[in-house]
């Protein structure tokens, strides 16, 4: 069974080498929404796959980490880098390019360790992320699912090789941020 919860923030990226001149020579923003989708074989106590209540805790936390920043490809320009650093209390440095494709990455990734590591009171068994889906517009999306999201072909993402500016995490209430930044979560060996 399947369930999803939907999140959303404002943030802004460009996406170097797109066919689009103006995606990949222009910083822009969009109102991202982003899809957290969870699968069980079986139900807990209350009859449910994952109660929703708990996703308002540290897998918001995360979502919310990107809103109002800009976001960045660790590989771009280094002097686009370090005007993002010096202009921005909000940033985050990505292994990889900030597509929709590769944030769907991105969040897959966060969101994986972070259900690995959440203790399960209520009966709940063997949830785990199905997939995720981030709207980049109305009219456009990207979904990842585990196998995408821990392909080495598209570039490798781990939670270590995330860099949150320190306003982000800052501002992080739980600790997550930092948790996931300093790579102190279990992610798997795919």
């Amino acid at each position: 069974m399947l369930i999803r919860k939907l999140f959303s923030f404002e943030g802004a990226h460009v996406v170097r080498h797109a066919s689009s001149h103006r995606c990949a020579w222009s910083i822009h923003g969009h109102s991202y929404r982003v899809e957290i989708v969870l699968e069980a074989d079986a139900l807990d106590h209350g009859q449910m796959v994952y109660d929703f209540g708990l996703l308002k805790g540290e897998v918001r936390e995360i979502v919310d980490a990107f809103d109002h920043t800009l976001v960045f490809w660790n590989s771009d320009d280094p002097q686009y880098i370090a005007m993002c650093r010096s202009h921005s209390q909000r940033w985050i440095s990505l292994p990889v390019s900030p597509s929709a494709e590769q944030l769907s990455r991105v969040f897959f990734v966060l969101v994986d360790a972070v259900m690995r590591a959440m203790p399960m009171r209520n009966g709940e068994k063997d949830v785990r992320v199905h997939s995720v889906i981030v709207h980049e517009t109305a009219t456009g999306y990207a979904q990842c699912f585990r196998r995408d999201a821990y392909n080495a072909r598209m570039g490798r993402v781990s939670p270590g090789a995330i860099e949150f500016s320190e306003a982000v995490r800052r501002e992080a209430a739980s600790g997550i941020v930092d948790e996931l930044a300093s790579a102190a979560v279990c992610v798997p060996a795919c």
